[in-house]
């Protein structure tokens, strides 16, 4: 690509996947991570099960959607990296190129969530061996907790597995897309469903998975407060990797051809469906042990091999569910980095392969400052003279400014520069909408969604 096709806003010469399929795997794989199934399962729990799930589903059919397919649209018209495709389309329309802040917070924000996010990959990764190896096997809820907590106080070992985790982030993205990305997601997403039914299969023999459906589907109005509202809003923006450019990347290699609003729907579709059928999976388990539904973000890796330790062939069935978490981490991993290698990659002479070295060994070196916040630096505070963030730290505020300033951010500007600023004309030749459907679509990202994400960004930053 030269400076000279930028500027006339040619295309740039560029792969693109090979099938939709292959996209909706792509962009599926980046929306079921950690998200799924590990927060899904433990908010669904502490706010009260099945009426959760209903505002949920709505929150993704009002906010997810169309902002995923504004920012795919973005992606597809510029054919560069995110920065550089949101300037494109703020010229083709006359609109200012400060618009690209959008893109530009996105990108950031990817690099700074996957250092943090490499880390909690390499918890997964760990707790792999702990599960073969019978660690948890008769095991009582002190001794699975030290496990845990011997884990977050030794960087060494910490630094062991986020170096693992990375470096197979980096191999996939440094292969480029189709020896890379593409091949990667063909195996894994397929491996993942496969690993989430055998989970789902086993959830069925524990003679608790009805006690579970009638958790996850039977709405339970009562149970339901503003603030879990307001929870199943921030959770449907954040589920579906929105925000953080990377449905920006992954559009750059889609075809013409391909109908974004219907590839859209499927991904929210697939990865809806995983968080349930993650809920399926473990709730049984929860239910079969006397275990509390509520437990919080404890109930991956300390709630969970607990009731591991305790069934028939737990040691398979938790290596079995912790290798399913290692996948789901892996390729939303291998979507964060993406985007920022695309912008490294069109700004420096390395190739594919030295910008996600580059990218990835500077994300590593970032993620060592989370792991020392586990353990040596677990005292220091960076901002603690501001009252509300005493006691966060380093790891804490990485995971605060992205999720909660960051990524809302970026998804308001790219909500309201779509919906209000690219002309209706560009807007139904590159989309191919019925009327209907455009209408529907237009008004949810001019007057609903916006509304939503400023209503969740300002509850979670005066909580």
């Amino acid at each position: 690509m030269t400076d000279s096709n930028m500027a006339s806003g040619a295309p740039a010469p560029r792969g693109q996947w090979s099938s939709r399929l292959a996209f909706i795997l792509a962009a599926t794989g980046s929306a079921v991570g950690l998200g799924n199934v590990w927060k899904f399962p433990y908010i669904t729990g502490e706010n009260g099960g099945g009426a959760f799930v209903l505002v949920y589903l709505l929150c993704i059919a009002v906010i997810g959607i169309p902002i995923m397919m504004a920012e795919v649209l973005i992606g597809r018209s510029g054919r560069h990296n995110p920065i550089a495709s949101m300037r494109l389309m703020a010229e083709r329309n006359r609109r200012a190129p400060l618009w690209r802040a959008s893109a530009i917070i996105g990108v950031i924000a990817a690099f700074v969530i996957l250092s943090f996010y490499s880390v909690i990959g390499g918890w997964a990764a760990s707790y792999v061996g702990h599960a073969a190896m019978g660690d948890f096997t008769g095991q009582d809820a002190d001794t699975v907790g030290k496990i845990f907590g011997d884990l977050l106080a030794s960087p060494t070992k910490l630094l062991l597995w986020h170096s693992v985790f990375m470096a197979l982030v980096i191999l996939v993205v440094s292969q480029g897309l189709k020896s890379g990305l593409e091949r990667a997601v063909n195996i894994l997403m397929p491996a993942l469903f496969v690993l989430l039914l055998v989970a789902v299969g086993y959830a069925t023999t524990t003679g608790h998975f009805g006690q579970a459906v009638s958790f996850l589907f039977r709405p339970n109005f009562n149970a339901l407060t503003m603030d879990a509202v307001l929870i199943a809003m921030g959770h449907a923006f954040f589920t579906l990797s929105l925000g953080m450019a990377i449905m920006m990347a992954y559009g750059s290699y889609l075809g013409r051809d391909v109908s974004i609003g219907r590839t859209a729907v499927t991904v929210s579709v697939m990865d809806t469906g995983v968080a349930l059928l993650a809920g399926l999976a473990i709730f049984p388990v929860v239910f079969a042990n006397n275990l509390e539904a509520g437990a919080g973000p404890g109930l991956i890796f300390q709630t969970l091999p607990l009731a591991f330790g305790q069934m028939p062939l737990g040691s398979l069935f938790g290596a079995l569910f912790f290798v399913l978490l290692v996948f789901a981490a892996w390729t939303s991993a291998i979507s964060l980095l993406e985007p920022v290698v695309e912008w490294v990659e069109e700004k420096v002479v390395l190739g594919r392969g030295g910008s996600a070295v580059l990218v990835g060994v500077a994300c590593w070196l970032l993620g060592i400052a989370s792991i020392l916040s586990l353990n040596e630096w677990s005292d220091f505070a960076p901002l603690a003279m501001f009252e509300r963030f005493e006691g966060k730290t380093i790891f804490d505020l990485l995971d605060y400014f992205t999720a909660n300033v960051m990524l809302p951010l970026s998804g308001l500007l790219t909500a309201l520069f779509v919906g209000w600023y690219v002309a209706r004309e560009t807007l139904e030749e590159d989309m191919n909408l019925s009327a209907g459907a455009m209408s529907l679509w237009l008004n949810l990202l001019r007057f609903v969604t916006p509304v939503a994400v400023v209503v969740v960004f300002v509850y979670n930053l005066m909580a």
